[in-house]
């Protein structure tokens, strides 16, 4: 009973971390493990304590935002692993199998053809509104041409494209673990414009109920659903002799996936038959989850590497022997910070078990020996500056305390020169680095000075053609949209999108940014006192106005071009390498400029696939080809737009 109380306890503390704070305290391996210890516990004692999870779902709702309990619960599933008892549980009836996204539920209400509300899982019984959010989702309809009350169940999701982009514009002690984590953070924001940014998606997966509507089947359900306009999570009908050929199918399918998922539903598609089997007091009878059979691979730890970040964060890196895992090698997983370093009880030589979760990003499920000798270096391994450890919302964090650090000073430049500030070509990490070496390079403006630098020419894996090229690629950068320099300073909590809100506000006008105070900073639809604060505290520091005085200098500011109506209502999606642009945020940014709309996925809504190699065998390509949608270059789209 002791352990059953302890158990309860873990997985408590570990779902109210994951449903209601946005952060993880366990993978999704640890706490299946777990749970399902505490339910063969219950069931071998006949003792379940009215606390126990596997009698509750989600947990209690602290949000400022407003709570609505749902009409009907929503119930989480019964799990299985094993696709022959997928098979063996739908027997000889009819079933729908779809994919399981891994994102953040959400009720849909439209009355007579316009959204009304839309609320959070929550705890399954009592969600929050988010109505003011889920109205910017990129892909839901406003309006849909049906009359009375209808209802529906989807997941909000963001793609791991996105989730890349946006924690690139995130200093490193707000970024986020995972989409999932990205998405309930952003749905749940009381700013409407930060879910407008982030590109949320929502793909339907129940029909709940329609006024005058009845069907006999759940793929009517969908289709009709589909029909209005929703896009639908991807599903087939199938038999019981069908189930492990379509679970090998979506499991093939994972690698190509632009978003995550934590398995696969199966559910039976006669809706009297679901209805006659009623609920259990956790699930319902008529549904049950695939999860992915993790791939576990033993093997032995090597070390644990700290990289120190441009904010100074140090980040522990595992390193083992390499790994055959899900058809690839790997030989390295992330361990996120101190704290979860200190659960595992990492050391050198330990015997460690590894996964990828979701069957794509390397983890590791458990330490067999747990030596515990790894020690957090009280140096920064770069600059050899003292660190601190200090706690933030993912646990604690281990951090460098020199201003000065060499690692941090790199890291600022790379950002600096990155696509989506200045966009300069031939400055990699490792140039930086040789030319910050050989005392070239100290700060950001020292860029616009290499060309002097003739030395350069003898450098290792330099010559005339090459120095050339990079030093054309400085000039070119010399002239550049005034939001992407914004962004290059590297302010705390100023990416790119927060740098188009600053500069649009103040019409595209330095000396009327630089003289803002914190309060009219904080007025700007999307900021707040932390925003604004921080774009202070930058200005106000002599050194940082010392260079900034002197890029400016050195820069030609471009305004954006008037936002036109030629591309309205045409969606478009760019893969592959760009020649006319200088590179596909440019290209997505000229297409928005026209009214257009650039989503990251194919689907039916697509107008046109953008890809210079228009015979591809990239999954974009296939997923068009399927769909019937055109594959155009470059060259058809600047004749399409002249």
């Amino acid at each position: 009973m002791d352990r059953m109380k302890e158990l309860i306890n873990v997985l408590n503390n570990a779902s109210r971390a994951y449903y209601q704070e946005d952060r993880e305290i366990m993978s999704d391996h640890e706490y299946d493990k777990l749970y399902d210890e505490l339910v063969k516990l219950e069931k071998e004692s006949g003792i379940v304590y009215g606390g126990s999870p596997t009698q509750r779902v989600g947990y209690t709702v602290l949000s400022s935002l407003q709570k609505v309990k749902h009409d009907s619960p929503i119930l989480s599933l019964d799990k299985t692993k094993s696709p022959e008892k997928l098979a063996e549980w739908l027997g000889d009836r009819e079933g729908i199998i779809s994919w399981k996204l891994d994102g953040l539920t959400i009720v849909l209400t439209y009355n007579n053809g316009v959204l009304e509300r839309a609320v959070t899982r929550g705890n399954g019984e009592i969600g929050e509104d988010i109505t003011h959010n889920a109205r910017y989702f990129k892909n839901l309809p406003k309006k849909i041409k049906f009359n009375g009350e209808l209802n529906l169940r989807g997941e909000g999701v963001i793609a791991y494209s996105e989730f890349e982009r946006i924690n690139a514009e995130l200093d490193d002690d707000e970024v986020y673990k995972n989409p999932r984590n990205l998405c309930s953070g952003t749905v749940r924001q009381l700013n409407s414009k930060i879910a407008a940014d982030r590109n949320v998606m929502f793909y339907a997966f129940t029909f709940v109920k329609a006024d005058g509507m009845e069907f006999k089947k759940k793929s009517e359900q969908l289709d009709f659903l589909s029909e209005l306009g929703f896009d639908v999570v991807e599903h087939y009908v199938i038999k019981g002799n069908e189930v492990e050929d379509k679970v090998r199918m979506f499991a093939n399918k994972i690698t190509e996936n632009d978003f995550a998922s934590d398995g696969l539903v199966l559910t039976y598609n006669d809706i009297e038959y679901s209805r006659s089997l009623g609920i259990t007091a956790k699930f319902p009878r008529d549904s049950i989850a695939f999860k992915w059979s993790d791939e576990m691979a033993e093997t032995t730890l090597i070390g644990v590497e700290w990289n120190t970040s441009r904010t100074g964060r140090i980040n522990p890196v595992a390193v083992f022997e390499p790994v055959d895992i899900e058809g690839s090698t790997v030989n390295r997983a992330s361990v996120h910070n101190v704290s979860i370093m200190e659960e595992l009880k990492l050391g050198k030589g330990d015997r460690i078990k590894v996964y990828k979760a979701n069957m794509i990003i390397p983890q590791i499920a458990e330490n067999l020996t747990c030596s515990a000798t790894e020690t957090i270096p009280e140096y920064c391994p770069v600059c050899g500056g003292e660190t601190e450890i200090r706690m933030l919302k993912e646990g604690r964090e281990l951090y460098c305390t020199n201003p000065n650090c060499s690692a941090q000073r790199i890291k600022s430049l790379v950002h600096y020169v990155s696509r989506d500030a200045m966009n300069i070509e031939g400055l990699s990490e490792e140039t930086i680095r040789k030319f910050a070496d050989k005392g070239i390079l100290e700060n950001y403006t020292d860029i616009y000075s290499i060309k002097d630098h003739e030395e350069i020419k003898d450098m290792d894996g330099f010559g005339q053609k090459s120095f050339e090229k990079l030093t054309a690629a400085i000039e070119k950068s010399r002239t550049v949209p005034l939001e992407n320099f914004i962004n290059a300073l590297g302010i705390n909590q100023v990416g790119l999108s927060n740098a188009k809100l600053l500069c649009k506000h103040f019409d595209y006008d330095i000396d009327k940014i630089l003289a803002a105070d914190e309060d009219e900073l904080a007025s700007i639809e999307g900021f707040g006192e932390v925003i604004s604060h921080s774009i202070c505290a930058y200005f106000k520091k002599e050194e940082n106005m010392e260079l900034f005085n002197k890029a400016v200098s050195l820069l030609t500011f471009e305004k954006p071009a008037e936002t036109g109506e030629r591309l309205k209502g045409l969606t478009f999606v760019i893969t592959g390498d760009v020649t006319h642009y200088k590179n596909r945020n440019e290209l997505k940014a000229y297409i928005e400029s026209l009214g257009g709309k650039v989503t990251g996925s194919v689907t039916g809504k697509t107008s046109y696939l953008i890809n210079n190699d228009k015979m591809s065998a990239s999954s974009k390509n296939k997923k068009a080809a399927e769909l019937g949608i055109p594959v155009i270059s470059e060259e058809d789209f600047i004749e399409m737009t002249e």
